[in-house]
């Protein structure tokens, strides 16, 4: 997914009052079944779709699948709308759910693959941290043994700076559900980082 003029020209309005208004009107626009202006939403969302789908499905092409059928998903159901939560927040929502459902095949997948065949399970592709330290990699290595939900979790809490609020909203469940999940989340990947350090 490479930034073109559009998701340029979306970006420099990002986090002004200017930009805010300007994706509303985006929004109601696209609402009466404006494509440009659609686009221009998509362009504006589309890398953090992108990268959160990734988080949870840990394969590049996957993650694309699931951006792009998040948007089409958008794209239909858009004149039903109503503003009650934030298009963003809406968005993450669907990409979160088809990006669970989709490692859940995929998986389900493999293990049907692999007990068919003797053969090895290719590693998954997965876009390592932003500092690309050792650390940050070998955190990344240990987030694929999460659930797909605490995955989710986890990325939208840490990565995505969400409150707990924040989260529940997005993911549609309590927030209690949200703490459970981050408690065991840090638990195991506290527990599996031990683990590498001594085996």
């Amino acid at each position: 997914m490479k930034p073109d003029e559009g998701y340029e020209r979306s970006k420099q309005v990002v986090g002004t009052a200017a930009g805010s208004r300007l994706e509303v009107e985006w929004i109601e626009r696209a609402r009466r079944g404006d494509a440009e202006a659609f686009r221009s939403l998509v362009d504006l969302h589309r890398d953090r779709a992108y990268g959160l789908a990734l988080r949870i499905v840990r394969v590049a092409d996957d993650a694309e699948e699931v951006a792009q059928d998040a948007f089409v998903r958008v794209w239909r159901a858009l004149p039903r709308f109503r503003g009650e939560a934030a298009f963003a927040t809406w968005l993450y929502r669907i990409v979160l759910r088809l990006a669970i459902d989709r490692a859940a095949r995929v998986r389900a997948r493999r293990a049907r693959e692999a007990s068919l065949e003797a053969t090895e399970e290719r590693e998954p592709a997965n876009a390592g941290p932003r500092d690309g330290g050792e650390a940050g990699r070998r955190l990344e290595r240990l987030m694929e043994h999460l659930t797909e939900a605490q995955r989710a979790v986890v990325t939208l809490y840490y990565y995505r700076d969400r409150s707990v609020e924040e989260v529940a909203r997005v993911l549609g469940v309590p927030e209690n559900t949200v703490k459970t999940h981050l408690s065991r989340a840090r638990a195991a990947l506290r527990a599996a980082w031990l683990e590498t350090e001594h085996p």
